[in-house]
């Protein structure tokens, strides 16, 4: 079906546009110009556009540049008013559909920044009674960028759209996954279950014990994420091609800034060093470092509920997860641990982008990295998939979780690995040879010790308590 776009028009027209290369093709729906058709056609990699928190970021630079411009002076006010009002729209989502362009393009980001001058300056030029494509009254370069570059345009906007995404997304669904096992460990404090180390029996623990590790893992990955927030908070605009400032007014950054921190409602400021800014990276690297950090826990939390998950027959079964879907096209009733699964997934795609990020921040060529596009993308797709997989594990998995307390504590009972707590009392040597006899004779620690006679019973009885051994210290002899 051909599909209706802007001023009516569909897909199969076009308009032609003037650029300093020549002419060019442009649907004539599109709220695009030249440019932007020419990287649409040279950049058909994949697929993949930016994303919704970035295109926001975008609209708001570009307005807030805009109005200081004017209040500097070097914008008209009424081309002011039209760009504020049709970059407005960008950030609102409601220009989408014109952001077509590929993340895997030219390495400054150029063409996106681009895209964006020529949206706006086609929204606010229909808006003064212009057609499409008359760069009039609005100009793109003259007007909507004025003062800026995509140089540290793009790199600001990295960095807004990605606090943005942890402050509003990843930071409360962190909290709310770390609320929820706190939880867990308080409701499970009295489940005496078997230890594991190296997946073999180990000496006890409570369920709520490994629960408030969990908790704590979480709790480090906020703290992780907290600390370098303030180095992605420092913006690159203001340095303009390479850092110097050339062609901006000295106010302009600070001035922008400023506006755009209190938009938004994050910590932004210039940054210190403009040639570090746009010549490096490395605050999305630490970012991602951190990010990488918070699926590698995730990743031992969701693998460790679907061990004790295990079963329910066969396996370890000493925790239920919610029951959400049939697990097989073949076998009935199994069902799977699923968001264990989707976790775990999410963790490699998370730890996957860090390579991409790291590998990327390494691309720094004297005034400019050249890798600004599939940092963004990839930083941002961290955190918003860590953000909704968290949120995931809490709501569906975490907070149904059940312990089976009688088969934690039938399974402890009956190891043998209970004669740990004999060490401090009648020595390593002998405590190892009534394992020996205990595993021999198919009979439990308790009841070789008993038969062997190493302690009266009511003392054998105190150490070999499996509640005591969760509490820690050295029974006393």
């Amino acid at each position: 079906m051909t599909e209706v776009r802007t001023n009516g028009a569909t897909d199969a027209e076009v308009r032609v546009e003037r650029d300093t290369m020549g002419e060019v093709q442009v649907p004539a729906w599109a709220l695009w110009g030249a440019s932007t058709q020419r990287a649409v056609d040279n950049f058909p990699v994949s697929g993949i556009r930016f994303s919704r928190p970035f295109i926001r970021a975008l609209g708001l630079v570009k307005q807030a540049s805009a109005e200081v411009n004017a209040g500097l002076g070097h914008l008209d006010a009424e081309i002011s008013r039209l760009i504020s009002a049709a970059a407005g729209q960008v950030a609102d989502g409601g220009c989408d559909v014109h952001f077509p362009l590929d993340v895997f393009q030219t390495g400054s980001g150029t063409s996106t920044n681009t895209n964006a001058n020529e949206v706006i300056a086609n929204i606010a030029n229909r808006q003064a009674g212009s057609p499409l494509g008359t760069k009039t009254p609005v100009h793109p370069n003259d007007h909507v960028n004025f003062g800026q570059s995509s140089n540290d345009v793009i790199p600001t906007c990295i960095h807004i759209s990605a606090l943005d995404v942890i402050d509003r997304e990843l930071l409360p669904s962190l909290g709310r996954l770390q609320a929820s096992l706190e939880a867990k460990a308080a409701a499970f404090d009295d489940v005496v279950k078997t230890g594991r180390t190296h997946l073999m029996d180990a000496t006890p623990v409570t369920l709520g014990q490994e629960f408030s590790g969990y908790a704590r893992a979480i709790e480090l990955g906020i703290d992780r994420v907290r600390t370098a927030i303030p180095r992605l908070g420092e913006l690159a605009l203001g340095g303009t091609a390479v850092g110097t400032g050339i062609n901006t007014d000295p106010d302009f950054a600070k001035r922008v800034i400023s506006l755009l921190a209190e938009r938004t409602g994050l910590d932004l400021r210039e940054a210190t060093n403009h040639f570090e800014a746009q010549g490096a990276q490395d605050a999305c690297v630490e970012m991602s470092g951190a990010l990488k950090t918070v699926a590698v826990s995730l990743t031992k939390i969701a693998n460790d509920l679907r061990w004790m998950n295990s079963g329910p027959k066969a396996g370890l079964s000493e925790i239920r997860l919610p029951d959400l879907q049939p697990g097989s096209s073949i076998m009935p009733g199994k069902v799977n641990p699923v968001i264990c699964e989707v976790v775990v997934q999410v963790a490699a795609q998370v730890v996957g982008n860090d390579a991409a990020i790291t590998f990327a921040g390494s691309m720094g060529n004297f005034e400019l990295i050249v890798m600004l596009p599939v940092i963004g993308h990839n930083l941002l797709q961290q955190a918003s998939l860590l953000s909704s997989s968290s949120r995931l594990l809490a709501d569906k998995c975490v907070d149904g979780i059940e312990a089976d307390a009688a088969r934690c504590r039938s399974t402890v009972e009956s190891t043998d690995i209970l004669v740990t707590s004999l060490n401090a009392v009648i020595g390593y040597d002998r405590a190892a040879a009534i394992l020996k006899t205990a595993r021999a004779t198919g009979r439990t620690i308790r009841e070789v010790a008993l038969d062997e006679r190493v302690l009266p019973p009511e003392e054998l009885d105190r150490v070999l308590d499996i509640s005591r051994m969760t509490r820690g210290g050295i029974p006393d002899r």
